[in-house]
């Protein structure tokens, strides 16, 4: 019993106020047209199969990877910071690009983008209400794995404060590789495509954060000195230090920062891909 009012108090109750918060800004300060894409598109996703497969391979395997391999249960601790969340960016670097690869790629191969770009909709406008649902879909995924919260709360006494923080860090990171996606399908109408290089390029944005990487820079002498601008931008942009800061409930306002930058700049570089293709 104890073990549900602690996920109702500190899950079930703070995702409704989220959940209602965005409803809020989506129904009074979000332009009509944005709202009309979001629509359009959330509604894609689950009148087609997409999104019900996205969900059971997701849940799949995160909660029965973490269940059954990674010792969530054996660990002797009421955390889930080693069994559970140093991995699931692993299961997001494919999982979000699967969300997003049908973002503008299959406006393309349909032919319906000249006709969406054509309507009274700018450019920011229908990649922000796509990029929203996208969202709304991974959302809905990681608020779905509270099975494997219950479960901690109820073998133990965690800090639910550090399993929240853990839970949006990962959101960000989707986010993060959703955005990604949004940037890669806008250069191609081949949904096969823009999946396999936005995995490609979000397992380098993930990896390019070891700290590995920095020790490489560090080691580069003579001539490698020449891809140390290059290495370094790589090095900045890797989400894994941002991530661990967050997941272990430092909330850092450069993490933060980083995160809405990013994803700005990279639903930016969208609207310039379409501009393009428009022109």
């Amino acid at each position: 019993m104890d073990a549900f009012i602690n996920l109702l108090t500190d899950f079930a109750i703070p995702t409704v106020v989220v959940a209602a918060i965005f409803v809020a800004i989506l129904l009074f300060v979000l332009p009509r047209e944005v709202r009309t894409i979001f629509k359009r598109e959330l509604s894609s996703y689950f009148t087609s199969p997409i999104a019900y497969v996205l969900f059971v391979v997701f849940l799949g395997i995160s909660n029965t990877l973490s269940f059954f391999f990674t010792g969530v249960l054996e660990g002797g601790e009421a955390d889930l910071f080693l069994p559970y969340f140093q991995y699931l960016p692993w299961y997001l670097v494919l999982i979000a690009p699967a969300v997003g690869m049908r973002l503008w790629s299959e406006e393309q191969r349909l032919g319906t983008m000249e006709l969406l770009l054509t309507m009274p909709v700018a450019p920011w406008q229908a990649i922000l209400g796509k990029y929203l649902a996208a969202a709304v879909v991974l959302f809905g995924m990681l608020v779905l794995s509270f099975p494997i919260v219950w479960t901690i709360n109820y073998l133990g006494d965690p800090d639910n404060g550090v399993i929240m923080a853990g839970f949006v860090a990962s959101f960000l990171v989707a986010l993060c590789f959703l955005a990604v996606t949004s940037v890669i399908s806008a250069m191609t109408r081949s949904q096969m495509v823009a999946l396999l290089v936005s995995v490609a390029a979000c397992m380098m944005l993930w990896l390019s954060g070891l700290p590995h990487v920095s020790e490489l820079l560090m080691s580069l002498k003579g001539g490698w000195l020449i891809f140390w601008p290059i290495l370094k931008l790589v090095n900045i942009l890797g989400v894994m230090p941002h991530f661990t800061e967050l997941a272990k409930g430092v909330l850092g306002l450069r993490d933060i920062v980083f995160f809405v930058t990013f994803i700005a700049f990279c639903l930016f570089a969208t609207s310039v891909v379409i501009r393009l293709k428009r022109a």
